[in-house]
Parts: C-alpha cells; sequence; structure tokens
C-alpha cells in the first residue's frame, strides 16, 4: 500500500481529535450535540459551531482525496454535517406553529424555542421559563445552511421544508426592530428578562437574509420551486439600522465581544471598512485580557461575586463586577478567524501564540479549549487594586466545543488545508470592498396619449402605458399583495409573507411571471395614500433621495429601475408643473445630484435590468406548478382593469352669497383657528401653562393674579360674533382666549377685528396659557340654523370658509350627522362632505386646511409606524405634544392605530398640529435614512418642540407675530416643510421667498463672510413693490443656535459619558427638580445608553431650550473640573441651575462696569415699577428663566464669553474648589 504523504497523516491526526472531541457527543438518533455529559440540552447556536469543524475536515479531505479511504472519510464528515443541520431543521419544524404565530405577533412567547432536548428533538423548558428569542441563533443557522447548500451539500429534501424556511427567512426578516435576548440569553445585562435590541442578533439576520437570498436549497439539481426569495429592502433595513448601532450592543452593553462574529467570520455583515476596524479596535481596548477577551462590561456570570443561587442582578451590584469578568478564550479563536481572512498573517501567529499559552493540555496531550477563566475567590481584592494582575483558574466546561470547534478551522487555514474561500463559499468576505459605481435607469410612461403630447412640446419623448406592452407597469401594492403568496403551505399550516411593505430596492426590478414581465412603480408614488403625495414638488424632493439611495445600496445583478408613471391627476392647471419638466430635463442629462443616470424606454433596459422570477405562484401544492395559483389569477385579472382609474369627488353647487347668511357665517368664522395650539410668541418657548404652584420650580411663572380670580367663568367660543361687539368683558374674553391661542391669520381684507386686538392685550401680559378641552357648545340652534348652515355651504366658493361651517357643524352635530341632502341616492353626512373638501383642497393647494381636513377625518400616514421605527431602532426617542406637560415619549414601535391616538390625544383638538406632527416624522425618518449625521448627538426628537422652533424661526425670519407665523408654518407646502426641517437640523441659515399664491419658499443662505443678511421678499397682497426687509442677523445668532440645539436636544460629543465621571465624584446632580444620584454610576457603565437616556430626561424637565443648552454648557465646565484632576471630590448634591443664575450674576456685574448691552435691561438701577414687574417673572428683555437674553447671546469662548463665567461660578460656589493659592486656569 501506498505511504501517505505528510498532508494526510497530518489530516487523519485532525480526523481523530474531531472524532474525539465532538463527534463521540453527536447523538445517533436525532444527530444533535448535548451541551455536556451531564446535561443533554442542545442549543441551536452551540450546535451549528460545533459541526463548523466537521464541515472545514471535510473540504480538507475532499481536496487531497487520491485514495478511496480518504472519500470514505470525506462523506462520512459531510454526512455528520447533513445529519445535524438535519436535526435541528426537524426540532424547530415540530414547532412551525410558533413561526406562523409569530409573524403576526413577534411576542417572545411565540417564538422558536433557543433549545431542544439532543435525544428526541422536543421542546425541554417553557415557552416563558428561558430566554427563547434569539434571532441570532435561527439567523446562524439559515446562514451556515446557505454557505454548506453552496459548499456541495444537500441538507433540504422537500419542498415542503423549503416551505418552512422561506417561513424562517420571513421569522427574522424584521430582526431590525423585534428586542431578543441575544447570544448570551440575557436581554438586558441584569438578566431580569428584558429584552432589547441587538447589535449582534440584527448583524446575523442581515449575513442570513442576504445569503438566502435567490439560493436554491436542493443545489444544482433544483428547480424554480425550490428557490428561496429574500426582499432586498429588509436586508438594507437591518443593514441600515446595525450601522447606526455599532460600536455598541445594546441599550445596556455599550461593548460586546460577540460583535467579532458579525464584523468578521461567519457573518461578514458589515461593508463598511472603517466601521469593522473600529468595532475590533474598540473590543480589544476595552475587553481583552490576558486569558481572552470579557464578554461586554460588569459581566457577572461565574465571577466569584456573583451569587449563585438567583438568576438576576441588582441594579446597584452591577459596580462589584467590574475588572473581574471572566475572560473568554472563544474570543482569541474569532479574532484568528478575523485576521486568517484578513490574510494578516503576523496578527494570526500573534493570537495563536496566546491562545495556545491559555489551553489546557489533557492527559493524550490534546490542546482543549476551556469556556472562560475567572479570578480566584481569595484573588478578588489585588485583582480591584491592579487590573489584569492576577493568575487565573478555568471554570466551565473543558473542551468548550464552541470554542474548539473554531480552533480546529483556525488550525486548518493556518497549515493550509482550506483556503478561506471554501469556508465561505458564498463570498460574503468581499462585501467590504469597492465596489463599481451605480448607474439607475429611469422611465417615465404617460399614463395617456394626451399627456405623452404635452411632453413631447417639452421635447421630452415617452411611451404610454398601452404602448409599453408586452410589459405591464403596476403599482407597488400589487407586487406586496403577490409576495403573500410566498412561502405558503396548507399542510404545515404556514400562511405566506405577513409585511405589506416593499420598498424601492424591490420594485427597482422588472418580474417575470411565465410569459409576462411586470414593472412596478415605487410605493411613494401610490397616489390613494396620503396627501403629501399630491405635492409634486416632495415627490420629486423623495424621488431624488431614491435614486441616491438606489446608488449606495444597490448590490444585485443588473441595473437598478425606476419606473414612474405621470397621471393626469399630477397636472396643475392642465400643464405639467415646471419642477417635473426640470427634473426631467436634469435626468436626460445623465446626473442627478451626483449620480449617474439614463432615461430610457422600458424595452431598451431589458437587457440590463435585474428579472426575479415569481415562480412561487404556481400551484405546486395541487400538482400544477406550471399553472397560476387560481387566486393570482383572478387578482392579476380583476387588477389590470382598474389599477390606474381616478375617482370622482364631490362638488358642492356654488351660488350667490344672501345676506341673511351673513350673520351666522360670522357666528362659525374661525372655527378652524380656534383649534390651533402653536405657542410662539411667549418668549418662554414651550410654556404651555403653569405648573400646579405647589410644584413651581425654580424657572417657573407665576401666573398674573388677576387671571387667577377668574379661572371658572369661560364663555362660549361662540357667544359673540366681532361685529355684534363685546357682549362680555374684556376679562372675560381675554381669559376665553388665552385658553387656545387663536392664531388667525391677518387677513387684508378684514379690519382687524376686535378679538384680534383683544387678543393682543391679552398676548402683551405674556401669560402662560392654560390648556381648556374645548367644550361642545350646548346648541340651542334650531335645526332651521343648521339648514341655513348646509345652504350657506352650498352657496360659498371660498374654501376656508367651507372649512370654518363644516368645522363647527362637527363641533356641534358630530361627523355623522346626517346633512338631508342627498347625492345619487345616498345620505350625504358631515363626513362625505369634509371628504369632498379634503380633496378640492389637496388640487389647490391649500396646505392649512388639506392638513386640518385630514386630521378631523382622522387621516394617518401610511407609513408612520414604519417612520416611528425607523427613528427608534437608530436609537432615538420620540417625544409628541407640546412641552412640558403634554409630551409623551414614545421608545418602542406602536402600531398604527395605537400611534395615531397617542399623537391626537397630546394636541388635544388642534388636528392641524397634529397631522403636521405624523407628517414631520415622516420626514425625520426620510432624513435618519439618507443623512444619519443630521441626528449624531440627539437622543430624544421632540417633536411639539421641533414645531415651536419651527414657528419661531419663521417668525424671526418674516419680521411678523407669533400667530401668523404660525399660520405661514401650516400653511407650507409638504415639500417647503421639509425643507424648513432640513435648514433646522442642519442649523443652516435660510431666508423665506415669496411664491405664488402666498406660499413661501424656504432657500439657503450662502452666507457671505461680510455682512450676514437675511433678504426676505413677501409680495405683498395687493402686488405693490415687494417689501424686502434687511435684518442684522449678528445679533441674535448665539441665542437662535442655542434655542435650536435646545430644541434639537444636542449636546457636545462624548457628553454622557463625561457627565458620568462628574457624577463619581459627587452626590448628585440637581437640575430642574430632578436629582441624578450618585448611585447610577453604580447601576451603568459610561457609555451605557441607559445612563444617557437617564441625564436627558432630567435635562427634558426644563422647559425653555436656550436655558436648557446654557445648563449644558455648565456641566461642561464640571466635567474639565473633574477631567484635570483639580480636586479629589466635587462634594455634595450640586444645583446645576444655581450656577447658571451665578454666572449670570458676575455677567450683569461685568455689564455695568463696562456699561454693555444689558444695562438697558437687566443691568440697570432698578426702581420700585421695575421691582414689581421683576417679581411677576417678566424680564425687561424677555430672557428666559430670568437669565440676560444678552448672556443668551454671548459667544461661548473670549473674556466675555459664557464659558468664562460658568468656570467663575464654579469657583465660587463650589466649596471643594480652593479659594486661595495658585490654579492655572486656562479655558479651551
Amino acid at each position: 500500500m501506498r505511504s501517505r504523504s505528510n498532508s494526510g497523516v497530518r489530516l487523519d491526526y485532525y480526523q481523530r481529535i474531531v472524532h474525539r472531541l465532538i463527534l463521540a457527543h453527536q447523538e445517533p438518533v436525532t444527530g444533535l450535540f448535548p451541551a455536556s455529559n451531564v446535561n443533554s440540552h442542545a442549543w441551536i447556536r452551540d450546535n451549528v459551531y460545533c459541526i463548523l469543524a466537521v464541515w472545514g475536515l471535510s473540504m480538507a479531505y475532499k481536496k487531497i482525496a487520491d485514495q478511496d479511504e480518504d472519500r470514505a472519510k470525506c462523506y462520512e464528515l459531510e454526512q455528520s454535517c447533513v445529519k445535524l443541520m438535519r436535526g435541528l431543521l426537524m426540532a424547530m419544524m415540530n414547532q412551525k406553529d410558533k413561526v406562523e404565530k409569530f409573524k403576526m405577533t413577534q411576542s417572545p412567547y411565540d417564538s422558536l424555542h433557543a433549545k431542544y432536548s439532543s435525544k428526541n428533538g422536543l421542546p425541554v423548558v417553557g415557552d416563558n421559563e428561558w430566554g427563547h428569542l434569539q434571532i441570532d441563533a435561527v439567523s446562524l443557522y439559515l446562514l451556515i445552511l446557505a454557505q454548506m447548500t453552496a459548499s456541495g451539500l444537500q441538507i433540504v429534501f422537500s419542498l415542503d421544508e423549503v416551505s418552512f424556511i422561506q417561513n424562517l427567512v420571513f421569522y427574522i426578516e424584521s430582526a431590525y426592530s423585534i428586542p431578543d435576548y441575544g447570544i448570551w440569553e440575557r436581554g438586558d445585562k441584569t438578566n431580569h428578562g428584558e429584552p432589547e435590541l441587538n447589535a449582534s442578533s440584527i448583524g446575523m439576520a442581515k449575513a442570513a437574509l442576504e445569503a438566502m437570498n435567490e439560493l436554491d436549497l436542493f443545489g444544482a439539481r433544483g428547480g424554480p420551486a425550490s428557490v428561496i426569495h429574500v426582499l432586498a429592502d429588509e436586508a438594507h433595513k437591518c443593514q441600515a439600522v446595525l450601522q447606526s448601532m455599532l460600536p455598541r450592543e445594546s441599550n445596556s452593553k455599550e461593548l460586546d465581544s460577540g460583535l467579532l462574529c458579525v464584523i468578521g467570520f461567519p457573518a461578514f455583515a458589515v461593508d463598511d471598512a472603517q466601521l469593522i476596524h473600529n468595532t475590533k479596535d474598540a473590543i480589544l481596548s476595552r475587553l481583552q485580557g490576558k486569558y481572552g477577551c470579557k464578554r461586554f462590561l460588569r459581566d457577572g456570570y461565574r465571577t466569584p461575586k456573583e451569587d449563585p443561587s438567583r438568576l438576576y442582578y441588582e441594579r446597584w451590584e452591577l459596580r462589584m463586577f467590574e475588572n473581574i469578568e471572566c475572560e473568554w478564550p472563544l474570543f482569541y479563536c474569532y479574532l484568528i478567524l478575523f485576521h486568517a481572512f484578513q490574510s494578516d498573517k503576523r496578527a494570526v501567529e500573534e493570537y495563536a501564540g496566546r491562545l495556545e499559552k491559555i489551553m489546557v493540555r489533557s492527559e493524550d496531550g490534546i490542546l482543549l479549549v476551556p469556556e472562560s477563566y475567572a479570578v480566584p475567590q481569595d484573588l478578588v481584592g489585588f485583582e480591584y487594586q491592579k487590573p489584569g494582575s492576577q493568575a487565573r483558574e478555568v471554570v466551565g466546561r473543558c473542551p468548550f466545543l464552541w470554542g474548539q470547534s473554531l480552533f480546529i478551522l483556525g488550525r486548518l487555514l493556518q497549515e493550509g488545508f482550506l483556503a478561506v474561500g471554501e469556508l465561505d463559499p458564498l463570498n460574503r468576505r468581499l462585501g467590504a470592498q469597492k465596489k463599481p459605481d451605480v448607474v439607475v435607469q429611469v422611465v417615465i410612461i404617460a399614463e395617456d396619449n394626451e399627456i405623452r403630447d404635452k411632453l413631447a412640446e417639452h421635447d421630452l419623448h415617452v411611451q404610454t402605458i398601452a404602448e409599453v406592452a408586452p410589459i405591464e407597469v403596476q403599482p407597488a401594492r400589487v407586487l406586496s399583495h403577490l409576495y403573500t403568496y410566498l412561502g405558503r403551505n396548507r399542510k404545515l399550516g404556514l400562511s405566506g409573507r405577513k409585511s405589506r411593505d416593499v420598498g424601492i430596492l424591490s420594485t427597482s426590478k422588472l418580474y417575470s411571471l411565465k410569459d409576462r414581465i411586470f414593472a412596478f412603480t415605487p410605493q411613494f408614488a401610490d397616489l390613494s395614500r396620503f396627501y403629501i403625495a399630491s405635492d409634486n414638488e416632495l415627490m420629486i424632493d423623495i424621488l431624488k433621495g431614491e435614486i441616491n439611495f438606489l446608488k449606495s445600496a444597490w448590490d444585485l445583478l443588473g441595473r437598478p429601475l425606476v419606473t414612474l408613471v405621470l397621471k393626469r391627476i399630477h397636472l396643475d392647471q392642465d400643464k405639467i408643473p415646471l419642477a417635473m419638466i426640470q427634473t426631467m430635463r436634469k435626468l436626460k442629462s445623465g446626473y442627478i445630484n451626483g449620480t449617474r443616470v439614463m432615461l430610457g424606454s422600458l424595452k431598451d433596459f431589458l437587457n440590463t435590468s435585474a428579472i426575479t422570477d415569481l415562480s412561487f405562484l404556481g400551484s405546486t401544492e395541487d400538482g400544477y406548478p406550471d399553472r397560476l395559483h387560481p387566486d393570482v389569477q383572478t387578482y392579476l385579472d380583476e387588477h389590470l382593469l382598474r389599477s390606474f382609474s381616478n375617482r370622482s369627488t364631490m362638488n358642492l353647487r356654488g351660488g350667490q352669497l344672501r345676506p341673511r347668511t351673513l350673520r351666522r357665517r360670522m357666528s362659525c368664522k374661525g372655527a378652524i383657528k380656534k383649534t390651533r395650539s402653536i405657542n410662539v410668541d411667549s418668549d418662554n418657548l414651550g410654556m404651555e401653562g403653569p405648573s400646579p404652584l405647589t410644584e413651581r420650580r425654580l424657572s417657573s411663572i407665576v401666573p398674573p393674579p388677576w387671571l387667577q380670580a377668574n379661572k371658572q367663568s369661560h364663555v362660549s367660543v361662540f357667544a359673540t360674533t366681532p361685529e355684534e361687539g363685546p357682549a362680555s368683558s374684556p376679562l372675560q374674553l381675554g381669559n376665553e382666549l388665552s385658553v387656545r391661542e387663536n392664531i388667525y391669520p391677518v387677513d387684508p381684507h378684514h379690519s382687524r377685528s376686535a378679538i384680534d386686538r383683544r387678543s393682543e392685550f391679552v398676548r402683551q401680559q405674556e401669560m402662560p396659557k392654560i390648556l381648556i378641552q374645548r367644550h361642545r357648545a350646548e346648541t340651542n340652534f334650531a335645526d332651521t340654523e343648521v339648514e341655513e348652515l348646509i345652504a350657506m355651504l352650498r352657496e360659498t366658493e371660498n374654501l376656508e370658509e367651507q372649512g370654518d361651517i363644516l368645522q363647527y357643524l362637527v363641533d356641534t352635530q358630530g361627523l355623522d350627522f346626517n346633512t338631508g341632502m342627498l347625492e345619487e341616492g345616498r345620505v350625504v353626512t358631515v363626513r362625505d362632505l369634509l371628504k369632498g373638501l379634503y380633496e378640492k383642497a389637496c388640487q389647490q393647494k391649500l396646505w392649512g386646511l388639506v392638513r386640518h381636513t385630514a386630521g378631523m377625518l382622522g387621516k394617518r400616514v401610511e407609513d408612520l409606524a414604519k417612520a416611528v421605527t425607523d427613528l427608534l431602532v437608530r436609537q432615538k426617542q420620540v417625544t409628541v405634544g407640546m412641552p412640558p406637560n403634554n409630551e409623551h415619549t414614545i421608545t418602542a414601535p406602536l402600531p398604527e392605530v395605537e400611534l395615531r391616538q397617542l399623537i391626537h390625544d397630546a394636541y388635544g383638538d388642534d388636528e392641524s398640529t397634529a397631522m403636521l406632527t405624523q407628517e414631520l416624522m415622516v420626514y425625520l425618518a426620510m432624513f435618519i435614512r439618507t443623512e444619519p449625521q443630521l441626528f449624531h448627538e440627539m437622543l430624544r426628537l421632540r417633536v411639539g418642540l421641533i414645531i415651536q422652533v419651527m414657528a419661531k424661526e419663521l417668525s424671526r425670519t418674516l419680521n411678523c407675530d407669533g400667530e401668523a407665523a404660525s399660520e405661514h408654518l401650516l400653511n407650507l407646502s409638504p415639500f417647503e416643510m421639509k425643507n424648513l426641517l432640513y435648514h433646522i437640523l442642519s442649523g443652516k441659515e435660510f431666508a423665506v421667498s415669496s411664491v405664488a399664491r402666498g406660499n413661501l419658499s424656504i432657500v439657503s443662505c450662502k452666507s457671505s463672510r461680510v455682512s450676514k443678511k437675511s433678504q426676505i421678499g413677501l409680495g405683498d397682497p395687493e402686488g405693490e413693490d415687494a417689501l424686502i426687509a434687511t435684518i442684522d442677523d449678528r445679533q441674535g445668532q448665539w441665542l437662535r443656535r442655542r434655542r435650536l440645539d435646545g430644541a434639537l436636544n444636542r449636546v457636545p460629543r462624548d457628553f454622557y459619558s463625561r457627565v458620568w465621571t462628574v457624577l463619581e465624584k459627587c452626590q448628585g446632580l440637581a437640575i430642574e427638580g430632578r436629582v441624578l444620584q450618585q448611585s447610577l454610576t453604580q447601576e451603568m457603565t459610561p457609555g451605557e445608553l441607559k445612563f444617557a437616556l437617564e441625564v436627558e430626561t432630567a435635562l427634558n424637565q426644563i422647559p425653555q431650550p436656550e436655558y436648557r443648552q446654557l445648563v449644558v454648557e455648565a456641566l461642561m465646565v464640571l466635567t474639565l473640573v473633574t477631567e484635570h484632576n483639580m480636586v479629589p471630590t466635587l462634594g455634595g448634591i450640586i444645583y446645576v441651575e444655581h450656577l447658571v443664575h451665578k454666572a449670570n450674576q458676575l455677567f450683569l456685574e461685568d455689564q455695568r462696569k463696562v456699561q454693555g448691552d444689558a444695562t438697558l435691561c437687566c443691568a440697570k438701577i432698578k426702581d420700585g415699577k421695575e421691582q414689581q414687574q421683576a417679581a411677576s417673572g417678566m424680564l425687561l428683555c424677555g430672557g428666559a428663566a430670568y437669565i440676560c437674553q444678552h448672556l443668551y447671546d454671548s459667544a461661548p469662548s473670549g473674556s466675555y464669553g459664557t464659558m468664562t463665567y460658568m468656570s467663575r461660578a464654579v469657583a465660587l460656589v463650589l466649596d471643594c474648589v480652593p479659594k486661595h493659592g495658585e490654579m492655572e486656569c486656562a479655558i479651551s
């Protein structure tokens, strides 16, 4: 017999090791591995990792198989892999009902189990006795299944199993928004059973989704029925969330060594080389020790200080695990593989050497990887004093098969038996390499010949829907319906895909179905949706954003193809809007916003586009795979007829005004305006009414005495009409008007009414407003009056007036009130009239009215829940409602209906602002997807405050009062609204120019160095020369910046972790009555998100954004004191506001000395009258919270800068800072 080559002998050695350490434990019946000799439970994750060494070895044998026994060994090893993967598949298929249920509920109790009995594959613990929801385990299984199938193993045998695996894909599809228990089965690190979003789970799911996409589970022998389909957008959402989280693992774990399996082998889930590098470096610098890496900071598992009698930890005891966490050699195995894939030989040798030193040699000389190393009980004290100095001892299993298996893989790679490509047949490791530029193909199709001809006038030649045949063009909702048939299986009781969402990546492909080809228009172009779809400029803006997104996110074969249909409904007064023509010309030029595009017809792009086969729509289960499923057939036939039809709107007959209705109309006038609640004019932005006096805190304002006297008497809103003169005393009316800010636009055609003047008087009193629910006016009107109103409704042409009448009818009679009109034999209710009004307002682009009627009809943005989820999963919390009394925080994804209810409860009757809130959330979600850098250092997005700041900015830029500004704000078109929001988020200067029909347009100022003047042209209603107002912007610049940063909750970099160091050195920080206790440092690590949220919540108690920003600056000065170790401790509880007020005093003293600007207001010597005014809570300059406006407007640096005063205040207020002696005091 031929002697074996050296490599053969060496492989036989590894085969013996694998047999003895791994295969000897495989259960003969199920093929699963028990956890240890005494524990027969089989974990999905550990089992998959165990078998990797067997799979690697089988591929090594395949390469040198020159003798029959080598081929036999190779086959035996391969079949062990198949046996294990099928054993896990059977165990999960036994729980198919859970998979079905989980698609709907996403509840931890409906999840697949994380472990099964290795004897029979049945469940071993109850649904609620274990943290079963571990998306990373199911994802790892799917990923390795895909890799093994690609390497030539046949694991899946039947089409029923294919359906089940397709449903497992749906199971992990939404990983980016499902909190789970993660790789360590703990969830929150206190182990109280709180699941959280884990980056390691999301990364593993993203890898599995990409690996499974278009994979044929029967390998080379399969057909269209055995192919798995994944919607590319779901994988991309996982990627986006993963990138926003790294290097953080979750809310409670700021870092986790488990992320090594996401940035390297086996997942390779990150495409950004820099992010991979940063994550690895963070793990090595903070978690690596002599004996491996810690799993995460303050991990108490198996440490000598852990109380083994209970599963969970108390929050305060986490601190004692610091520096004595166990170290796991497993992570050295990951690092060896990581560097082997990067082909970095030096690093591989370094970690192999480290690993060898800490492995345990068995009696027969085999090197074993132990589970973990802990500090011995008696050496804990020394380890605390000098971390990393003490020798550790092995705790846990030895060998630890998960680690042992990865160690053997590393060895096979190091000795050249395997190439990295063999462990990764799907080439996932190449994801981080630079890709060529994507060219986006755009096709524009006209709805009919008329539109085609109109485009031809502008030299744009397109086809009509009829002319592109045989290719069929359908809206995205058809595709989402077709996808619900994917993965259906009657035998297994599995329904198809549940989510109705199809993103731009899915609609940018062509689809073939038997001999038909479909193109789908993007989801944002579905006009049945929300009112923002009727703003053409916004739709164009979204289109540009999507094209830009395709440039970065597209990674399929072929080029992306965006199909757009231009319809009648897009026309503006029978002309194609200019914005659309300009955009099409840009597309024709070949570049748009830096993305390469090609404009052409569908047939030109057939060969260059991605085409997906919708073969899963066949009736495979009935034995006719070549025929369409009967339901699909009927759906398509019906749908093709009516996919692009329009519906007619109701019309109210117009006629001449009859004088007798004039008085009635006046009583409804402004009914809509009375519901508005945006508060701009008071300089205390965000003050929505006094807190009860018992709770009064430092910066609250006492309501003026004349207000308290008259709490009870409030008058019916409709009791008096402006013509009749004041029926009630000004006092009462003043009180009534303060109930809701009357945002009443100053209409040039009416004389300023008494109400306006009076409300202005009320506003000068600067009183905090009191919110009273608008009571339903007791209707003493007879039916005749309602009839009169309805008659009026028919006669008036003015939509604003119709809106007021309908608002009044809704208030008095309700939405379902029968108006007595008939339309085609049906009864017409107030709701029907409102719908007609809404549609007409959309056509005429009266956005204020559109928003209000949409709110009254209870419409909701279709993607609202999705938008909120997009914000939440990127670790941003969202609050709605006006601070401080009505703010509701959203911390977890909610269903659409609940969200809408929450938003509308937060704003009471103010439907317009509630609609605006929904709209802004959608824009915020768009921005966080396309420009995440705008949101750096922001934890909570407070939509109510953002709305107030938007109105405030408009009033500053337009030089108008708050009422007019709010009206302008609510009348901005959706596109301008998004634009204004963008300018506020990015802090860019902007100007407002007026366009036709009184609409405003927001334009960026390119700030010139010489003078920063903002020019605002507002066309006079009479059409006279436009008035150009120039404002010197240098004054108020810092105030504005502080106000913006405060409203957006933006803080300096590393702010929260630096506050943690301050908290360590004092007993607590008091902010606005909330005390942050020192014990928080025991419970949480500096970089933990939960700690940041605690600090944030305290700061959010401050209603005025600019004051909040000064408090942040004061905290920054405190961090400098601690970081430069000026003093060993800061003493007791520090009242941060005292520091700010002290700084204000010092500032005013200096102002008096140098005769600065503040001598005109706060620094001037007071006489009796002014003292009285100051006592009632009013500063002359209108500064918030008793701080002079001029201090808010000082730059931070410089000898008169805020930081200088803060530092002096710290030195004066804190007892611990030495009062005498030399101290260096440089402020950078």
